[in-house]
């Protein structure tokens, strides 16, 4: 089955999740900073991870932090992101048939038809929200490894103000540990370093406002970029492409 034409990419970030649909090539060695769930909307892609063969697959969970690459010959892919305020592996409840390797899960199935349809309807930018906070809540509910409380309410933090003056110190004082202590176990309980899942949450904030309608000199500034060569090394080095062929022509 092919999928539907003229459909432009679709991008939605809301709340603690960040949704991606659209046909992907190759995307190079990358890392994100926050876990995310793959989905061949169409059929199966390829996936690789240091010191592995390329894995064709259906389905596939990445937790942060771990290096992968995309194979998926300009086939639609969903990608959507769940921050780990809960769970880091809550997405894993989305897989069927799933396999271990790395670190992270490949699968031969599992929730498939819902992102295709997002993918699918012109208007799903006005229902992409529900559709999304709807599989977040089922996920969760089979989540079997939950978050360090006091990681748990920076993250939370973190999503709800995510201003510069929320320092490392300044967070881990709100919730009794030392500067030291937190970036240890921020970056055991969450994958990636403190200051990679700031990056993260700034990458989120330029989608967003592109989303919206920035251009992407615009949206740069607004989510603290130097400028747009900045944001545009920043995306590359986050999904392994550029941006320009996923955030162009994006549907709103």
């Amino acid at each position: 089955m092919n999928e539907p034409a003229t459909l432009g990419p679709l991008w939605h970030v809301e709340g603690p999740q960040t949704f991606f649909a659209g046909p992907l090539a190759y995307n190079a060695s990358h890392q994100h900073g926050a876990p995310v769930y793959l989905a061949g909307l169409y059929g199966r892609f390829r996936i690789r991870f240091p010191d592995t063969d390329w894995i064709t697959c259906r389905t596939a969970f990445v937790p942060a932090g771990l290096a992968h690459e995309l194979d998926c010959g300009g086939d639609p892919l969903a990608m959507l992101y769940l921050e780990p305020e809960v769970s880091p592996q809550a997405l894993t409840g989305l897989m069927r048939g799933a396999c271990s390797i790395v670190g992270a899960r490949v699968g031969a199935g599992g929730e498939i038809n819902a992102l295709r349809a997002l993918y699918e309807d012109r208007e799903a930018c006005a229902w992409a929200g529900a559709a999304l906070a709807d599989l977040a809540r089922f996920s969760l509910r089979r989540a079997d490894e939950t978050l360090d409380r006091r990681i748990a309410a920076i993250v939370s933090r973190l999503g709800t103000h995510p201003h510069p003056e929320l320092s490392a110190g300044t967070l881990a004082c709100s919730v009794g540990l030392s500067s030291s202590r937190l970036q240890h176990l921020f970056t055991q309980e969450i994958g990636v370093p403190f200051r990679r899942y700031r990056a993260w949450l700034r990458m989120r904030r330029a989608i967003a406002t592109i989303v919206a309608g920035a251009n992407f000199t615009g949206a740069a500034h607004a989510a603290g970029f130097a400028d747009q060569a900045h944001f545009a090394n920043a995306f590359r080095r986050t999904f392994g492409a550029p941006a320009s062929r996923s955030l162009l022509g994006v549907r709103r």
